[in-house]
């Protein structure tokens, strides 16, 4: 997490049933936001601090990548891709509906303080071999999302090739590469973990309502 963060990138809807859950149409092409690298907070144990009074905070687990060299057309995201992470885009769900209504940007609901936590980076194997594993978000030890990134309508060497030719993609920058179905809403005091391959690999407490010092 030291490392630099440069841009983060999320992709939106990149699995049916998460869209489908949620009511929304299924893209015909990657759909892109972004968070601000204050966005992202490490899952090391401690307590995160969330927006409180604003309506439901959903978690959305998701694997994210880290782009370790500056990208040329015709890379392999396995070239591209130094190590992994898995992260939890939190939402802020009535304000996104709210802003969805109007046709306005997703800025307040997707990307305010905290609302990116990471799992500590481990190597990446490349796509084919991140595919034999499951990963999974347990809330309260409960298993909320179950995820494979071989169900993704985009996969990897797509979003890498399509966020580099329409934004750009460099060494330090982040991708959040979609949620799988299972999202819901989080409560002060819930314990968040993240598993791959049956694997612990962070975990996080929910404080809503607080200020950043939780962290």
């Amino acid at each position: 997490m030291k490392q630099l963060i440069r841009n983060v990138y999320c992709v939106g809807r990149n699995y049916r049933l998460h869209a489908e859950e949620l009511g929304n149409s299924v893209p015909s092409e990657p759909m892109i936001f972004m968070k601000p690298s204050h966005a992202i907070v490490p899952m090391d144990g401690s307590t995160i601090a969330l927006p409180g009074g604003r309506g439901e905070v959903h978690y959305e687990a998701e694997l994210v990548l880290r782009i370790a060299r500056d990208y040329r057309p015709g890379m392999a995201v396995d070239e591209l891709v130094d190590v992994m992470a898995f992260g939890i885009d939190f939402t802020l769900r009535d304000v996104q509906n709210k802003l969805k209504d109007k046709g306005h940007p997703w800025t307040a609901a997707k990307a305010f303080l905290n609302s990116a936590p990471l799992t500590p980076y481990t190597v990446f194997p490349g796509a084919a071999d991140t595919a034999a594993e499951d990963f999974e978000l347990r809330k309260n030890g409960e298993v909320v999302q179950r995820g494979n990134i071989g169900n993704m309508i985009f996969p990897l060497q797509e979003i890498v090739d399509y966020i580099a030719e329409n934004y750009g993609l460099g060494e330090g920058d982040l991708i959040f590469t979609g949620t799988p179905e299972g999202v819901g809403p989080v409560a002060t005091g819930d314990q968040l973990e993240l598993l791959y391959g049956g694997r612990a690999l962070g975990s996080c407490t929910v404080q809503l309502g607080s200020s950043s010092s939780a962290r």
